[in-house]
């Protein structure tokens, strides 16, 4: 069968990085064909190749069988081809059938715009991907970002390509949006839509793809049909070697209590209390809206509390804002590490000594020596993955990034280290290398809280686990004497009781 899209030896540079070095990727009509790999494996710098953002150096891409040169958007958007992106482009402004028919405005009979028509066709394509629950007419900007991410896939499929790429397209789906995206995506392969699913949750990848294509270190590896293949030896292909341990040994109990809680509320909390010991990996678990980062936020000083105290040692802590926390000795690694960790456009060194600046600075003079041996030292202690101190932060890849967000934190000397989803968008080679760095955290008698949506994750990192449900924190689950498992937990995490 002729391949519907072939892309053959592609090569593509940046400044100090090889992003792609002859990668592949041949896909048939009417298939979904995952790709698979390591942050900074080459995927998602391949996917904007093929939709004409980057420009390769070396390579041959054809469409069809025919061999075609991609110079814009607009010519892969013509030559078929959708990508749907991680970042969401929508315009806030504008209603959801505006925004899906953007730059392709309906006509109406004089041949002018018609608002009644696209309203219309939106109601149509709304149906079809079975989303008659979003008003064509709603501003987007009133939307939750799961359901924006939903509104991108819509406006995909209203061009009618013949090539899908969705990259990470379930990261902010509740399970119920994930399975109207899965539904959506059978009735486009029977329409013999092509779909590159580019995705790190290994689960949704056997469940819904037919082929899988794994890169790493800007190279392809290989490609496997999924009825032959399993996660393991995708793992392998992955990271080069077996990964036989992703937790990092042994779960971290800690020792005597230091960190409490006691009765924080707010507009989002409910009366929350708990304690850490020092030492510990506490985890804290619950669904979309459970109100875990918002928690995180009121801990840390960023959102008011109405009542409540925060203890330290036994010595009230309680921050009124963030830079109090860091003295008081709490820090932070925010859910978001590209709009509330780091600052993209400057350097690894600039990112991580941010924070302890003033440990650099004399009167008015910068010990750079200084500053370059403990980024050096913190580059070599996370195993961070750079050319060197001054590469830019947004071209290293997203658990690189991560840990550099860790490192920034670790330097304020924390006895309380909060993560928010410390590995969110990380592949799973990364994940294993943070979970060591958490681990080592806690050995050096760091109390660290750990929210998570990944319940693996969070089951096999905890000594302890706060179940929380709209605001409240429900149960508090020990390793040592509860059943903790997903079940469990979800049990919790839904509002049961016992």
């Amino acid at each position: 069968m002729e391949y519907v899209l072939d892309m053959r030896n592609i090569c593509k540079s940046f400044p100090g990085v090889v992003a792609l070095n002859k990668a592949e990727l041949k896909v048939k009509k009417g298939e979904v064909h995952a790709l698979m790999g390591e942050n900074g494996a080459g995927k998602s710098t391949l996917i904007k190749v093929l939709g004409g953002i980057y420009h390769a150096e070396e390579g041959e891409i054809f469409i069809e069988g025919k061999k075609e040169q991609i110079n814009s958007v607009i010519q892969a958007e013509q030559l078929g081809i959708s990508i749907i992106h991680q970042e969401i482009s929508l315009v806030n402004s504008m209603t959801i059938a505006e925004n899906i028919y953007l730059g392709r405005e309906p006509e109406g009979k004089t041949g002018l715009y018609s608002g009644r028509k696209t309203v219309k066709q939106a109601e149509e394509i709304l149906k079809e991907m079975n989303l008659e629950g979003l008003d064509p007419n709603r501003l987007v900007g009133t939307l939750s970002i799961a359901q924006m991410q939903m509104v991108e896939i819509v406006r995909a499929v209203s061009k009618n390509p013949k090539i899908i790429v969705m990259d990470e397209p379930t990261a902010s789906l509740t399970d119920k949006e994930v399975d109207s995206l899965f539904a959506a995506i059978e009735r486009l392969k029977s329409r013999g839509v092509a779909i590159i699913y580019v995705s790190h949750r290994m689960n949704e990848v056997f469940h819904i793809a037919d082929m899988v294509t794994v890169f790493r270190d800007s190279k392809y590896i290989g490609t496997k049909a999924i009825g032959e293949t399993n996660p393991d030896d995708i793992i392998k292909m992955m990271v080069g070697r077996e990964l036989t341990d992703l937790y990092a040994g042994e779960i971290q109990y800690g020792t005597t209590d230091i960190f409490e809680v006691k009765n924080l509320k707010n507009k989002y909390l409910k009366d929350v209390s708990f304690t850490v010991r020092k030492g510990e990996v506490f985890g804290i678990s619950g669904l979309v809206g459970a109100r875990r980062t918002e928690l995180a936020r009121a801990i840390f000083g960023i959102d008011r509390l109405d009542s409540g105290t925060v203890l330290l040692d036994g010595v009230k802590v309680t921050a009124r804002n963030s830079k109090e926390a860091i003295e008081r000795g709490i820090s932070l690694v925010p859910e978001d590490r590209k709009k509330e960790g780091l600052i993209l456009a400057q350097t690894v060194k600039f990112n991580m000594s941010i924070s302890v600046l003033d440990k650099f600075i004399h009167g008015i003079v910068e010990n750079t020596k200084a500053e370059e041996k403990f980024v050096e030292e913190n580059i070599k202690l996370l195993s961070i993955k750079t050319p060197n101190t001054m590469q830019i932060i947004k071209n290293l890849s997203g658990g690189n990034q991560q840990k550099v967000v860790i490192a920034k934190w670790l330097a304020t000397k924390p006895k309380v280290l909060i993560l928010d989803e410390p590995t969110r968008g990380v592949d799973v080679g990364a994940k294993a290398e943070i979970y060591g760095v958490i681990n080592e955290i806690a050995k050096q008698g760091v109390a660290v809280i750990m929210i998570s949506s990944d319940l693996p994750e969070v089951i096999n990192m905890s000594s302890r686990i706060a179940v929380m449900h709209e605001g409240k924190l429900v149960k508090i689950l020990d390793s040592k004497t509860d059943d903790i498992s997903q079940t469990n937990i979800m049990f919790y995490a839904t509002g049961g009781k016992k």
